[in-house]
């Protein structure tokens, strides 16, 4: 199922926090990842409908056209690795650095190489996928070739995307449940409600979306209603434990029947993306 209506350009601030000392947040990645920025979008609980007033930092992903020397040549970035992210977190410039946790008010923001990226949305990363499917209001920044992209959303679509959602949501249902090999770095969380609630909304919101992806080909955002607000309600830790499991273990079966029974194709469309990688970053680099 394509996009209902054409995707408009918009022409927004590419600009991203300064580099920092990590592999992939040199001040070189940053550069290259800002000038070739052709999708930008907020990510993350602002987006689902399902953050918490005060308390919830901004996520936004983006993808970019890297300069040729990147892709045909063995140019290489920070400490020599290939380029294939900028990733950056504000909250690394405060005390403490690296190990601090983002709050509210942070900014988290990562902006893909377009090849890494379509290589994880043809798997069917649910993260990554996500970002073909964002309003119009929660878009930073999207020139030509990232609305021609957003246009092709089902493109990307397939009954792989089950196998990944279902992982995901065992690792956030792991992570909500303590365990074994399990980590939760919300243990304020756990010691008020007993068990980890936002990881709890994550695993549930994984299984709603992931049932959507698969029975109609999109994704809607912010999560419609009633949805929304019952993961509003796992989050705020007004839902028993109890049936939080039950509510995942019902979307962790409806993801496992559509795997096999899901009207989606069994396959993406690799020659397009194909055909899109090529002449978008041709165009760009003949821009250049």
């Amino acid at each position: 199922m394509s996009a209902p209506f054409p995707s408009k350009v918009v022409l927004g601030d590419r600009s991203l926090p300064p580099g920092y000392d990590h592999p992939h947040a040199s001040e070189q990645a940053r550069r290259i990842a800002e000038e070739g920025t052709i999708l930008r979008v907020q990510v993350g609980s602002g987006v689902h409908g399902t953050s918490i007033s005060g308390q919830d930092d901004r996520d936004e992903m983006g993808i970019c056209l890297e300069p040729p020397e990147f892709v045909t040549g063995v140019a290489r970035v920070g400490g020599g690795i290939p380029f294939e992210q900028y990733q950056r977190h504000t909250v690394w410039d405060r005390p403490g650095g690296l190990a601090n946790r983002s709050g509210a008010g942070d900014l988290d923001v990562v902006v893909y190489s377009a090849r890494k990226w379509a290589r994880l949305a043809l798997a069917g990363n649910p993260t990554v996928l996500l970002l073909l499917f964002v309003p119009d209001a929660e878009v930073v920044h999207r020139d030509e070739a990232g609305a021609e992209l957003v246009d092709n959303a089902h493109r990307f679509v397939s009954r792989l995307a089950a196998d990944r959602f279902l992982g995901y949501l065992a690792g956030q249902r792991a992570a909500m449940t303590g365990e074994a090999g399990a980590h939760t770095n919300r243990p304020e969380l756990v010691a008020v409600h007993g068990y980890d609630t936002k990881y709890a909304m994550h695993a549930l919101r994984l299984g709603v979306q992931g049932v959507e992806l698969l029975s109609t080909g999109r994704i809607s955002l912010p999560v419609p209603e009633p949805d929304r607000s019952y993961l509003r309600a796992v989050r705020a830790g007004e839902v028993p434990l109890p049936e939080v499991v039950a509510a995942v273990d019902d979307a962790e079966r409806r993801l496992v029947e559509l795997r096999d029974s899901a009207t989606v194709p069994d396959e993406p469309d690799h020659a397009w993306v194909d055909g899109w990688l090529h002449r978008s970053y041709l165009a760009s680099w003949a821009r250049r």
